[in-house]
């Protein structure tokens, strides 16, 4: 969720440290600072937005060519300049940006407290820099190795020693960290995004590696100490992917991408009959698949969202149970795993920390996972016994959108996949879907072809403080995260409910035009929840229904209605929640909400 830059080389370090972090800043912060290195140890730091250290930077005269930048998302104590990194020793010999959390670091704070070291903020990193200068007999590289030898946690830490110019060196421990390769100049991120710019030649270091990084070359050092010859990394996203393309907002930006990703996702994954799906990356046997009796799925957030929405597809199409756990929950809860079972987590990055333990958990216990995940070789994905990449690219905004879909749609991919195997569908089933599916991304284009209502909606609707969303079966799914959605980044009280729970408590909270969004996309179900939509426009709810083309009879129960194309019933998730991102945005918007980076979120949860 913290970001981590670096540079060494040729150039003037500050206007790519401060370029790297803006690349970042859709990962969340409260806080940003930057050290450089010439004639000692310069620091800088603002809380608040990265423009706010640069006004401070406004003026002053920089020399260096090497240093380190972070912005900072609040975890051991509150948002302030003290508590804002880098962070550095008692005498200003050494300087730390780190990712993650030292859990072991009130025991080791006091210890260091006792040999006369002096603190001056409340996080924890700040052990870092004084264990540096406990350690320390004039090799940065050896101090480092006994640094993380002492500690216990999660960190991506870079460092630099004042007598030490010529060098940065970097650890890893279950945070990302990446090195960027260039000519007489190398770089250092937490994510690709901030690198691509200046090199598309990458280093990703494993956990328990550490890197030497100087202007005339790198070096990467296992556990043990020995040196490691790491493969070069091609990053293939074009860098013009990270940037707005003239749209307000990253967000928006990347809902109008969803028909691309959802047709690069699909790609090479259907037969050209539409009778089967092909999962070449997966190595599971027909006999491993068939010999599965229960399925657990895992996730946080949106993911842990299209991970209920998968349990609903794979029960339904491969008639297998499914359990789903939030991943905080996951490994605590002790759960059953026997013999047969599979483990699928769900993440955008691959590094969320939650779900990364989950995975750990499951591994513990003797299940094979699945992952899907947007990033190639992260965390998630290297550990993961099998692994289904959503193609979404970049994803800036810190709401997720357009990987929501594309994990869908892998939950697609995944449980008409075992269907097939198992034979728990006639063949004429799985081709009917599987043509649907194919086509779901025209069906997404055309709902983003005309949003003009949904805005005027948005509008109507933007002053009100509390917003209920309903649904059955599937729609009830998708209904949570349209909740989630309009939470997150409007900060209107938003809640989510099965439409046959309204009696049970919920018609409670119904009072006179609190806007109730009501999903209505099952045929099977579409007269229960018609009756469910009447109870609550009986208490004075002003509805807007979701609905499929042609089941015109909801007009007669809502004030509003978006109807989206006619499709699989199975598939409309993926359609009915694009009208709800849409929603979402343009209520923060006439809020006048930060729509990308809302207030104490962050993209990329690293830590527990």
């Amino acid at each position: 969720m913290c970001g981590i830059v670096g540079y060494i080389g040729h150039r003037e370090a500050v206007p790519i440290l401060i370029e790297g972090l803006k690349k970042l800043e859709y990962r969340g912060y409260d806080s940003a600072g930057i050290a450089v290195l010439k004639d000692g140890i310069r620091i800088e730091k603002q809380v608040g937005k990265l423009e706010f250290l640069e006004q401070e930077l406004d003026g002053k005269i920089f020399t260096a060519r090497v240093g380190i930048g972070h912005t900072r998302w609040a975890t051991h104590g509150k948002p302030s300049k003290n508590n804002a990194h880098p962070h550095a020793d008692c005498k200003g010999r050494f300087v730390v940006v780190h990712n993650g959390i030292i859990e072991n670091y009130i025991p080791l704070k006091e210890w260091l407290q006792e040999q006369g070291h002096k603190f001056i903020s409340e996080t924890d990193t700040e052990v870092l820099p004084h264990l540096l200068e406990h350690f320390y007999q004039g090799d940065l590289v050896t101090a480092v190795q006994q640094v993380i030898a002492k500690v216990r946690g999660s960190y991506a830490m870079a460092a630099l020693a004042a007598e030490e110019p010529d060098k940065i060196v970097v650890a890893r421990n279950d945070s990302p960290l990446i090195v960027g390769l260039g000519e007489n100049e190398n770089y250092l991120a937490s994510d690709i995004p901030a690198l691509l710019k200046h090199t598309r030649q990458t280093l990703i270091l494993e956990d328990g590696e550490i890197a030497v990084i100087s202007a005339r070359g790198v070096k990467v050092f296992g556990r043990e100490g020995q040196e490691i010859n790491k493969k070069v990394f091609e990053v293939k996203w074009k860098a013009e992917q990270a940037e707005k393309h003239g749209y307000e907002h990253f967000m928006l930006k990347e809902i109008f991408e969803q028909p691309k990703v959802l047709r690069d996702t699909l790609r090479g994954r259907i037969s050209d009959d539409n009778a089967a799906v092909v999962l070449d990356e997966i190595s599971l046997t027909p006999e491993e698949i068939k010999n599965t009796n229960k399925i657990f799925i895992t996730a946080c957030g949106t993911a842990y969202h299209a991970g209920l929405v998968g349990k609903y597809v794979i029960e339904k199409l491969a008639r297998l149970p499914v359990e789903v756990d939030i991943a905080s929950e996951f490994r605590y809860r002790e759960p059953i795993i026997e013999p047969g079972s599979l483990v699928i987590v769900v993440s955008q990055s691959g590094e969320t920390a939650d779900t990364l333990a989950a995975l750990r958990e499951a591994h513990r216990q003797g299940a094979k996972v699945i992952a899907i995940t947007n990033v190639v070789d992260s965390s998630i994905a290297r550990e993961a016994d099998e692994v289904i990449y959503t193609w979404a690219g970049p994803e800036i905004a810190v709401a997720s959108t357009k990987a929501y879909t594309t994990q869908l749609t892998a939950m697609y991919l995944l449980a008409l996949h075992f269907a097939g195997i198992r034979g728990t569908q006639e063949p004429e089933e799985i081709k009917r879907i599987i043509t649907d599916m194919r086509n779901i991304s025209r069906g997404v284009e055309s709902i983003l072809a005309s949003t003009e209502h949904i805005e005027a909606f948005a509008g109507h609707y933007a002053s009100c403080e509390d917003a209920f969303f309903i649904g059955r079966g599937l729609d009830y799914t998708v209904a949570m995260e349209g909740s989630l959605k309009l939470k997150e980044i409007s900060y209107i009280h938003a809640e989510a409910y099965a439409a046959g729970e309204l009696k049970h408590g919920t018609l409670a909270l119904i009072v006179e035009n609190v806007p109730v969004v009501a999903l209505a996309t099952q045929p099977a179900l579409l007269e229960k929840m018609i009756s469910n939509i009447k109870e609550v426009h009986a208490r004075g709810a002003s509805i807007i229904a979701l609905a499929l083309e042609g089941m015109t009879e909801i007009e007669e129960v809502a004030e509003r209605v978006i109807y989206v194309p006619k499709i699989h019933p199975i598939l409309t998730s993926v359609l009915t929640v694009v009208p709800l991102q849409l929603l979402a945005y343009y209520m923060a918007v006439a809020r006048g909400c930060d729509v990308d980076k809302p207030r104490n979120l962050a993209k990329a949860v690293t830590v527990e």
